[in-house]
């Protein structure tokens, strides 16, 4: 078509011939019907770089209809379900769990020991000198750990952090000066097993010589109208020990003896004015494995040895020490009616053991002895 030609079928019959200008540009039915045309499809217009479109697909029948929203509600709470399926597989143990056991409440036993005699006095330094307590340890460094070795279902860190907790409680119940004097609860409670925790708050608000709610029990403290620390180095020695209760329970209990330097709250604080207070605990603490995790301990009984003390005073809530010169009274436990209706009350008095001291004459100690209770404490208890 570059050039002038013919039609196929000649030269038009109304054809002018040569002298028509336009003759080059006038085509025919039958020149047009014999050209050859071809199109290009997009792709081949746009060359190489074309790039390719995908069609979207029909949307389905469903979502054509108005069922879209029920389908894809149902969707994600397939997912959902799916999703918490697989955290509680990942998040459940695959060892079976101890069935939950509550706490015990505490069971208390406080016995008085009442001295044969006048209480002697001397210096705090003169009294810690004398027979059985010279050489005794101070403080916390009384309070020492058995050999440990693990059992059929605890390891030897987790007896060693019953332990621990245990050697906590005895220091915070019997040392803190400021649990000592009344002051403060918190230490104490903090260690134990919150199903205890309302007999505590009970016991040091509404003490009762009952066997469940003397204060005594808990920790040591003293009356401080009656009478203070002369010497905050409180004297220590006693034992620990521990043994298996089960598969998921340890047992832990404490036997110790503090000797206390104390005088009077409000009196001339001379230096032959101190005397000495001895408390013996036998505490038997129990754990679980929740405990040892959080570091909290349940106390199941405490047996408590307290003097020189009177027998007729109540040491349920405080302990009222018979300071340097005093004597016990004549009366003896507070009596008990058994026929009487109500609550009954423990009434328990020992003895207290004096024994000479050759280094001090004035500074006769002694030892706790109950027996009322027909038990006894050793002069010297194995460390």
């Amino acid at each position: 078509m570059t050039g002038r030609s013919e039609p196929p079928d000649g030269p038009p019959e109304n054809s002018a011939g040569g002298e028509d200008e336009y003759r080059s540009l006038v085509f025919d039915e039958s020149f047009v019907q014999a050209a050859r045309m071809q199109e290009f499809s997009a792709q081949e217009r746009m060359g190489e770089h074309a790039r390719a479109v995908r069609a979207l697909p029909e949307p389905p029948a469903a979502l054509r209809s108005g069922g879209g929203s029920r389908t894809a509600i149902a969707l994600i709470v397939l997912i959902a379900l799916a999703f918490a399926l697989a955290v509680y597989i990942g998040f459940r143990s695959p060892y079976p769990q101890p069935p939950t056991r509550r706490a015990e409440p505490l069971r208390t036993t406080v016995v008085p020991l009442a001295p044969p005699g006048a209480v002697p006095g001397g210096s705090p330094e003169r009294l810690y000198a004398s027979e059985p307590v010279a050489g005794l340890r101070t403080g916390a460094e009384g309070i020492n750990f058995p050999a440990v070795r693990r059992t059929r279902n605890f390891s030897d860190s987790q007896i060693t952090a019953a332990l621990a907790t245990v050697k906590d409680y005895l220091v915070e119940s019997s040392l803190n000066p400021d649990v000592l004097t009344g002051d403060v609860r918190r230490p104490v409670e903090h260690l134990l097993d919150p199903d205890q925790r309302a007999q505590f708050e009970q016991s040091l608000s509404t003490p009762a010589d009952d066997g469940r709610h003397a204060a005594t029990g808990w920790l040591v403290r003293f009356d401080p109208a009656h009478v203070e620390l002369a010497d905050p180095h409180v004297r220590v020695q006693g034992t620990l020990r521990y043994e298996e209760e089960g598969a998921g329970a340890l047992g832990v209990v404490s036997d110790h003896t503090f000797t206390y330097a104390v005088r009077p709250a409000d009196g001339p604080h001379g230096e032959d004015g101190a005397s000495l207070f001895t408390v013996r605990r036998e505490l038997h603490f129990r754990f679980d494995r929740e405990d040892l995790r959080l570091h909290r301990l349940e106390l199941r009984t405490a047996y408590v040895q307290a003097g020189p003390h009177s027998c007729s005073a109540d040491a349920a809530g405080t302990l009222r020490p018979l300071l340097a010169g005093e004597r016990a009274d004549d009366r003896g436990p507070a009596a008990t009616d058994p026929y009487a209706t109500g609550r009954p009350t423990a009434a328990l008095c020992g003895t207290l053991a004096a024994v000479s001291s050759p280094t001090a004459s004035a500074a006769a100690t002694t030892t706790p002895t109950d027996s009322a209770a027909g038990r006894s404490s050793p002069s010297s208890p194995s460390q």
